[in-house]
């Protein structure tokens, strides 16, 4: 478990053990909890897709890489005076910055074409420096506490600050967001990183006069040889895999299976476990074979799931299956890369920052890259098969029948990315791949020889048209005539025309509903939708109102607007059945009140089957004084209508009086336990289906 070293175990003085544990806990925890409080301030300029964190995470993988090469750089030679003077003048800018952003001076509003670049950007302004700091502290303080103990590099202090990570990160949906507002979450973070930058400040003066002589560091490295080009190698590539399973894992629950936010945190919390359990428990290299035999079954099921669209799991057991695929790959290029660690002092930071670089290397892959290069989502398939070569590479020394069951695992993830290709493009009109998601056009024919067209955003159907004389003009999935948003178009205007505005375009389905006279504005963040709604849906053709559309988040939009008068205002952005925490607070309401008629509806579209969002809807409009109203509708399968429900707000209690509305609608009555979001307070946590 431990370094080689000529240096003899002396014990550690028991203050300083306790400055060095507290800064690394600290310093880890603090990461970790900045990271969903700085990716939640986003929303409301971003949007609440999953791809905002995926962004996110890319980012701290980056900043941690940044913190990793400032450490390794710091610790070449001897330590001297600038040097602790220049870490204390960084520990003091950093907390300063923490300050600002605690009092949300440092929240910039920056706006750009490619929101990659605008989040990175915002998430620089605001906790660069206080992250970079943060993340350069294990590895430089095991540099520290080597050259003020004089013994050898307590590797498993790498341990420690992942559990802090985990306690961190499994902390805040339970204790600190259903709790804290926002505000004060900042503030207290801005205070733990004063007591850090105080702890790692002492230490530092420490470490300024102590280091080794340059006989014993000469003496230490000629007894330890130097790690090898196959070693190195391989420190970059295993985590790299690692933080691939995590971005793909990631981006695959969120799309695929149920896209609320909760789900983030469970393969990080996986990811860093196993990084706690390949440093704590070096043992864990002995059941190399058991890992491998593991890895291989994931690998075959895996491959079958894929392959097999129609296979679905039942949600706990798609989200058990993926986080025990992830746990295994994780914990093999974990241990492999653990037990590859090098065994000169000298090498320390090395190893760290060829780890930071493989690990921002892969988030980089899957969040940045993938999107860009792959016209469809291949993630999974495509990390698994590095994951299969590296599982080829590092047993190729023991024995034949590894070698051929690893060289046949990976060559078969090649057809099988392969077919998943073919598949992917299989009915479809057209395929589209940007950061806010991946687009697909099916078209296929109906049991009565009808042609119909689906729009898919990964494997969550955001609308569909049948194309026959009777259905073409038809709302169909969300929004048909019973729907909440039916009855709520149906009934607002009687004998006049309406305004309505809709955040979200899916097809444009809600066109159908536009008469002569009618004006409709749709808000549409995915610059991807637009033409494909325009060439490949004739709802908005066929409509008889005067269309018009915003290209950005709608909440964003419709502040910068001039009152709209809107006699109906949809809420419908809900991607994926992801939840835009952002679009449902007090803030927002009073947005959409700014441009509602007198007697105006907010209609809501809250279909959800894991999160209760009617009673978060019910709540706000008893905050606001108005009042509100759920309305669920049935599926029907010949006219591709899906079970949906709509809640309608509004301060005219008159429309729920009328017949047609009053037969459908139910009052809502939110539990005491729900309160109202603002945009400084919000958790999912109270509301989630268990």
């Amino acid at each position: 478990a431990k370094c080689s070293s000529i240096l003899p175990e002396v014990p550690v003085h028991a203050q300083s053990r306790f400055l060095f544990r507290s800064s690394i806990f600290l310093a880890s925890f603090l990461l970790f909890v900045s990271e969903p409080i700085a990716a939640k301030q986003l929303l409301p300029t971003f949007g609440g897709s999953a791809a905002v964190w995926m962004t996110c995470l890319v980012f701290f993988q980056l900043a941690l890489l940044a913190g990793y090469l400032y450490a390794h750089a710091m610790t070449r030679g001897r330590a001297t005076r600038n040097q602790s003077l220049l870490h204390i003048a960084l520990l003091a800018g950093a907390t300063l910055a923490a300050a600002a952003w605690a009092a949300d001076f440092a929240h910039p509003k920056l706006n750009g074409s490619y929101p990659v670049a605008s989040i990175f950007g915002m998430l620089a302004l605001s906790i660069g420096l206080p992250f970079l700091v943060l993340g350069s502290t294990s590895p430089l303080l095991q540099v520290w506490h080597f050259r003020i103990e004089q013994t050898v590099i307590p590797f498993r202090l790498f341990a420690l600050s992942n559990l802090a990570s985990l306690l961190a990160l499994l902390a805040y949906p339970t204790i600190i967001e259903p709790y804290l507002s926002l505000s004060l979450q900042r503030t207290l973070w801005a205070a733990g990183v004063a007591v850090f930058a105080v702890i790692t400040a002492i230490l530092a003066w420490q470490s300024r006069s102590e280091a080794p002589s340059t006989r014993d560091e000469a003496e230490e490295a000629a007894s330890a040889p130097a790690s090898t080009l196959r070693a190195r190698l391989l420190w970059f590539l295993l985590p790299m895999a690692a933080a691939m399973q995590l971005s793909a894992v990631t981006a695959h629950l969120t799309s695929n299976i149920a896209a609320i936010p909760l789900l983030w945190i469970l393969p990080l919390a996986v990811y860093l476990f196993t990084f706690i359990l390949a440093f704590q428990m070096p043992s864990l290299r002995k059941y190399r074979g058991i890992l491998l035999r593991l890895l291989a079954v994931m690998l075959a099921s895996l491959a079958y799931l894929l392959s097999h669209t129609d296979a679905g799991l039942p949600i706990g057991l798609g989200i058990l299956f993926f986080l025990i695929e992830a746990l295994v790959a994780c914990l093999f290029c974990h241990t492999e890369a653990y037990a590859l660690r090098p065994q000169n002092t000298s090498e320390t930071t090395l190893f760290y920052l060829i780890l930071a670089a493989g690990g921002a290397t892969g988030s980089f892959l899957i969040g940045i890259a993938a999107p860009l290069v792959f016209s469809g989502n291949y993630d999974l398939a495509f990390t698994f098969l590095i994951t299969a070569v590296l599982a080829l590479t590092v047993v190729w020394d023991t024995n034949w029948a590894q070698r051929a069951l690893w060289a046949t695992g990976s060559a078969l993830l090649v057809f099988l990315i392969y077919a998943l290709h073919s598949s992917y493009h299989r009915q479809a009109l057209l395929t589209r791949r940007n950061f806010y998601g991946s687009l697909r056009v099916l078209q296929s024919v109906t049991e009565h020889g009808d042609t119909i067209r689906t729009i898919l955003n990964g494997s969550i159907q955001h609308g569909s048209q049948i194309f026959s004389h009777d259905l073409s003009r038809v709302p169909t999935t969300y929004y048909a005539p019973d729907s909440g948003i039916g009855v709520a178009l149906e009934n607002c205007c009687v004998g006049r025309s309406k305004r309505v505005g809709v955040i979200g375009l899916g097809a444009g389905t809600l066109a159908a509903y536009g008469k002569p006279g009618d004006i409709f504005r749709f808000y549409e963040i995915n610059p991807s939708v637009l033409p494909i709604a325009q060439n490949l849906f004739s709802y908005l053709r066929d409509s008889g109102a005067t269309i018009t559309f915003a290209e950005g988040d709608g909440r964003a939009s419709l502040t910068a607007e001039s009152p709209q008068n809107f006699d109906v205002l949809v809420i419908d952005a809900f991607s994926g059945d992801a939840i835009p925490l952002h679009l449902l607070t007090v803030e927002a309401l009073a947005v959409y009140r700014k441009h509602l008629a007198p007697n105006g509806i907010l209609a809501f579209h809250v279909s959800n089957q894991y999160v209760d969002l009617d009673s978060e809807v019910g709540q706000l409009a008893i905050s606001a004084h108005l009042q509100s109203r759920s309305i669920t509708s049935p599926s029907e399968k010949l006219s591709g209508e899906f079970r949906a429900t709509w809640v309608l707000v509004t301060d005219n209690a008159g429309i729920f009086q009328k017949p047609d509305v009053a037969l459908r609608a139910v009052e809502i009555k939110p539990p005491p336990h729900v309160a109202a979001w603002t945009d400084n307070y919000s958790s999912l946590l109270p509301l989630v289906h268990w």
